[in-house]
């Protein structure tokens, strides 16, 4: 079986009767796609997909041509949140093991905060609990106007733990607190008003169409530049504006300005042509 992000001219994995849990596609120009293939469980998670996520995003870390990442899930719905056989399960382990299944998860979606590319949610149907946390770890998230969003894990005398430090980072401490402890279930519109929502779009075909403007709009973009700018929001984000910090942000952009990317932009422009990234 092909790897895309091994093989850039490979658009997609073949699939077979195995149906693996994440399908994960790649563009010549270096768009990849990563889909939640569980649609007969409304792609919630359990160990097992937990697992292929997190072996999907780790992938992504050393794919150099990358520029951006899809993610989405198959059938209608982004994510369900936790697959109910694997909660019941859960509650017969014992503290220890609740924790390595916790792990797993906090894991994996570390391993999708941390993906140099742009990161996009691209989310139908429903996306709760976990299923939110996805996508307030990715840098964007798109969603259709019928989209459905919770953090119901307290109706089940549970806590949004693991997701808290992305939810937290995309909708405030306020607002998480808020959605965290009443477990209440809001559309899109609401979604885009906190911020766990970048862009609400209206129906399934306003999404691709979306996904093809964003795609066209990135490749405009410097990849080292992207992945610099997502690095130094992370250093600034919240810190005092001192002298130790201005410092550093002097040196990245100094660094950047003389690379061969920096160089080649800039050269680029006032020769009034496009860099060569974006050919």
């Amino acid at each position: 079986m092909s790897n895309p992000i091994v093989d850039p001219l490979v658009e997609g994995l073949d699939t077979d009767a195995t149906s693996p849990l994440v399908r994960l596609e790649a563009t010549v120009e270096g768009v990849a796609i990563v889909t939640i293939n569980r649609p007969e469980r409304r792609n919630a998670f359990d160990a097992d997909l937990i697992a292929a996520l997190s072996e999907t995003f780790e992938t992504l870390h050393g794919a150099e041509h990358v520029r951006l990442v899809f993610l989405r899930g198959a059938g209608g719905t982004f994510s369900a949140g936790a697959d109910l056989d694997w909660m019941r399960n859960a509650a017969g382990h014992t503290e220890d093991d609740n924790r390595e299944d916790a792990m797993a998860m906090a894991r994996m979606l570390k391993h999708l905060w941390d993906i140099p590319a742009l990161t996009v949610a691209l989310v139908q149907g429903g996306a709760y609990g976990g299923g939110a946390g996805l996508a307030a770890a990715c840098d964007m998230a798109i969603a259709t106007a019928d989209a459905r969003f919770s953090f119901a894990e307290v109706k089940l005398g549970l806590v949004a733990a693991t997701i808290s430090p992305y939810v937290v980072a995309a909708v405030g401490p306020r607002t998480a607190r808020g959605l965290f402890a009443t477990g209440r279930t809001f559309d899109a519109a609401n979604a885009e008003k906190i911020g766990l929502i970048t862009q609400v779009v209206a129906d399934d075909a306003a999404l691709e169409a979306a996904m093809t403007s964003l795609s066209t709009e990135m490749m405009a973009c410097g990849p080292m530049a992207v992945v610099e700018s997502k690095r130094i929001v992370e250093h600034v984000a919240y810190q005092e504006i001192d002298h130790g910090l201005m410092e550093d942000t002097a040196k990245v952009i100094a660094r950047v300005r003389v690379s061969e990317e920096g160089q080649e932009g800039v050269i680029a422009f006032l020769e009034k042509r496009k860099p060569r990234w974006s050919e």
